[in-house]
């Protein structure tokens, strides 16, 4: 049986209440029978898997592998997924460096199957590695079955300060926020942006994001996440602004649900009508 996170109030300020049991929390998840049940099949398992092909074979391995990098949704994808694998990392015609999302190429990377003769998953602490991320993303996973934009924020969190400390060019680090799904919406709403601009052609992307942070954040050097202040009042920022949208969605919803049993029984919608224009 799994575990269920408790999540005490919703937007910042559960956030901080969250965060004060986050460590006993996460342990417990870990501990829960279904975790431990993929952590020692994996273990056992996986020093037998030397290809790609071996991988998405195995439907509770290939669990393991992409829940360990937030791609549980692509269980059923084995064909793109093994094309993914497959491909050296530092070949820039291999499908995992194309992709917009560089979640598949950290994927191809970590099990190396296309960069040697010997994977990864022959290396001794191999499978450590590979569970400590499984624990982290399946945890924010459970907390977001509860609410989704605490999973967005934990995630952000972690891969703001991972791309902060790469030694990547600042503009590929905002490719990489831009090319990223979650990341993408943390930083939208953080930094008051449409969602539409989404659909925008990424260089316009980079310089509405890197002018919105200069303004909102102070610097659009992506170094700044790695100062905690700096990813204290984005986290905000970002929970904040989701609470207010959601909030103004649910208080709209409500007046229409008036108007409509106002209208059903022949009250006088005019009041309500007046609170919608």
């Amino acid at each position: 049986m799994s575990y269920t996170p408790v999540i005490p109030a919703s937007g910042y300020a559960g956030w901080k209440l969250l965060n004060r049991t986050m460590e006993k929390q996460k342990a417990a998840f870990v501990a829960s029978a279904d975790i431990q049940r993929d952590e020692d099949y994996f273990r056992s398992k996986i020093g037998s898997i030397t290809t790609a092909e071996d991988l998405v074979a195995d439907r509770r391995l290939l669990k393991v592998a992409l829940g360990a990098f937030g791609l549980d949704a692509d269980i059923d994808n084995k064909f793109f997924i093994r094309k993914v694998l497959e491909g050296s990392t530092t070949d820039t015609k291999a499908l995992a460096n194309k992709l917009a999302d560089k979640t598949y190429l950290k994927l191809s990377t970590a099990f190396g199957f296309g960069d040697s003769e010997t994977p990864r998953t022959q290396l001794s602490g191999f499978a450590d590695e590979i569970l400590q991320k499984y624990e982290t993303r399946q945890f924010e996973v459970a907390v977001g079955d509860s609410d989704e934009t605490y999973r967005f924020a934990m995630s952000a969190q972690r891969e703001l300060a991972d791309l902060a400390a790469s030694s990547s060019s600042n503009n590929t680090k905002w490719y990489n926020v831009i090319g990223s799904d979650s990341l993408s919406a943390v930083m939208q709403t953080a930094l008051g942006l449409p969602s539409s601009v989404g659909s925008l052609d990424v260089d316009q992307q980079l310089v509405i994001y890197t002018q919105k942070a200069e303004s909102v954040l102070g610097s659009s050097d992506f170094s700044i996440f790695s100062d905690s202040a700096v990813m204290e009042k984005t986290i905000r920022l970002y929970l904040v602004r989701s609470q207010i949208a959601q909030n103004s969605t649910t208080t709209s919803g409500n007046i229409a649900l008036q108007l409509l049993q106002g209208a059903s029984s022949g009250a006088s919608s005019a009041s309500l009508l007046s609170k919608l224009v």
